[in-house]
């Protein structure tokens, strides 16, 4: 998740996810310096947005991109989704996979990048991300990777800071063109989609955890028609 990288501040089974890690190690190491800095980065809950959004939903297969803590897994899960959840940082995973089976319910877990993930296509009946980190390429490789996981009849979700994508270069070397944005995401929707929403509206945000002082979302949902 993208969240404060400006200014920096600090019955699951996660064996099979955690014996390798796919992607860049640089990455994976990033991230799990900035978990290691709290024992809970997050706020515990599920995403305002993720859970307005869904929870009228039929529960099917799900894919949660950049699961962090498993907020959102655990939610998604209890609600009776099959929940896939893909997270770069191991000690996330741990925590997440920690916090599933306190709540009794079953995640797959999934430590990998992304686009490194090779995961099953056009097989989720719902790809949820919320306030990714995904690296910005040339080819726009994420952006391509959220879409084509996407079922038929699918939909995507993707949540972010509004914002964040004008802010200047921090000295800590945050530069919002390094990452991928909903508008790039949008910008690649054809005829084979129907966006039903895609606005900037106030957040539902948390009482602690980092990021909480955001307080508008960029929130786009399409629906993959074939």
């Amino acid at each position: 998740m993208i969240d404060d990288l400006a200014t920096g501040s600090p019955a699951s089974d996660t064996r099979s996810a955690l014996d390798g890690y796919v992607g860049d190690p640089a990455v994976q190491a990033e991230w799990d310096k900035r978990y290691s800095e709290r024992e809970q980065l997050w706020s515990g809950q599920p995403n305002g947005a993720l859970v307005a959004e869904v929870a009228a939903l039929t529960p099917g297969r799900v894919l949660d991109v950049g699961c962090g803590e498993g907020a959102d897994a655990v939610w998604l899960a209890r609600g009776g989704w099959d929940v896939t959840a893909l997270e770069v940082s191991g000690l996330a995973l741990e925590r997440a996979a920690g916090h599933a089976r306190d709540a009794g319910v079953a995640v797959r877990w999934v430590h990998a990048e992304l686009t490194e993930a090779a995961l099953p296509p056009a097989s989720f009946d719902l790809v949820s991300a919320q306030y990714p980190a995904l690296l910005r390429t040339p080819d726009a490789a994420a952006e391509r990777a959220l879409l084509a996981a996407v079922a038929p009849g699918g939909l995507l979700l993707l949540v972010h800071h509004a914002g964040m994508d004008t802010h200047p270069v921090h000295d800590s070397g945050f530069d919002p063109a390094d990452y991928v944005w909903p508008a790039m995401v949008a910008a690649l929707l054809d005829d084979d989609w129907e966006v039903e929403l895609n606005e900037q509206r106030p957040r539902v945000a948390p009482d602690s955890g980092a990021g909480a002082h955001h307080v508008d979302d960029l929130v786009l949902r399409a629906r993959r028609l074939r």
